[in-house]
């Protein structure tokens, strides 16, 4: 079967006058509406896999709001996989109609199975991995986040020749998957800087483990306080961002990234001359979840 989707392209963000540096974004999000972004990068050569092996049922694992969730979903739905979704907190079961990612995603055929978080620490165990295959069969597994070594060679397809241009490859980092890949796709003169979406260095070691290259960096001082944290200034700026650009920004990812960029460019961080390329990882489903929270907080929503 043919897993290929759309090709993105690279659109220019036009800067106020007064910065000597040009900003492209690589449309990754237009790749398809739901198996967007690095979701489809990660997800394509473990389909192919999976396919070789004879296996036609996908396992895998997230929590409430997880885009790899419902990338999968949709993968399965439109590749003919049966997809199993192995759902951390059981307390979810009983609330699906409420949120928009699980309701998603068993609308596109997965099975969802909750269990507790306690339980959910011990997926990777041999005796979690038994029992599943006892309840389920023979599957092919794909980590929670898509992270493996050929979920990394697919995003090593993100960059292409006309990427060569730049000097400066930006994204927003989650579990490492994606940045591993461009750091190993990317020219010895570029710089790669990752916008990691969580608190905390231990990013580093993760990275480092998929790469030989050392022209990279992470850039800790836009999480906004961690994983799906967020607060009115972000808010504003990916609102403001879609009016002035037409582009969406997802709240957790690619927001975050954009808003550090253009912070970056103010206080001078980018050299004169430079050329920027800021990677849309998708993920644009989870706008809806979000917006869920920002109802209940009575803050203003994203557009």
């Amino acid at each position: 079967m043919n897993f290929t989707l759309e090709n993105s392209v690279n659109q220019q963000i036009p800067l106020a006058s007064g910065y000597d540096v040009e900003l492209f974004i690589k449309r990754e999000d237009r790749i398809h509406p739901i198996i967007s972004g690095n979701k489809y990068r990660k997800l394509k050569y473990n389909l192919i896999e999976a396919e070789s092996n004879g296996l036609n049922t996908l396992i895998t694992f997230g929590g409430a709001y997880s885009n790899h969730i419902a990338a999968v979903a949709c993968a399965g739905r439109k590749f003919g996989f049966k997809t199993i979704g192995i759902i951390r907190g059981d307390e979810l079961e009983d609330s699906i109609q409420e949120n928009h990612t699980l309701f998603f995603a068993k609308n596109s055929g997965m099975q969802l199975k909750f269990i507790s978080r306690e339980n959910y620490r011990h997926k990777k165990t041999d005796q979690f991995i038994e029992k599943l295959k006892g309840e389920y069969g023979n599957f092919y597994m794909i980590p929670e986040g898509g992270i493996n070594a050929l979920a990394i060679k697919g995003c090593e397809e993100i960059l292409n020749d006309e990427d060569k241009q730049f000097d400066y490859i930006c994204c927003a980092v989650g579990t490492g998957g994606t940045i591993s890949g461009l750091i190993n796709c990317s020219q010895t003169s570029q710089q790669v800087l990752g916008f990691p979406a969580l608190k905390g260095d231990f990013l580093i070691e993760d990275i480092s483990k998929f790469v030989s290259k050392n022209q990279w960096k992470l850039i800790n001082d836009y999480h906004f306080g961690g994983y799906a944290k967020i607060n009115l200034e972000l808010i504003s700026f990916i609102n403001e961002f879609k009016k002035n650009h037409h582009i969406p920004l997802d709240p957790i990812y690619t927001g975050k990234m954009m808003f550090g960029i253009f912070d970056l460019i103010e206080k001078g961080y980018f050299p004169d001359k430079s050329r920027i390329l800021a990677i849309h990882t998708g993920g644009l489903q989870g706008i809806e979840g979000m917006n869920s929270k920002l109802r209940k907080r009575n803050l203003p929503l994203i557009g």
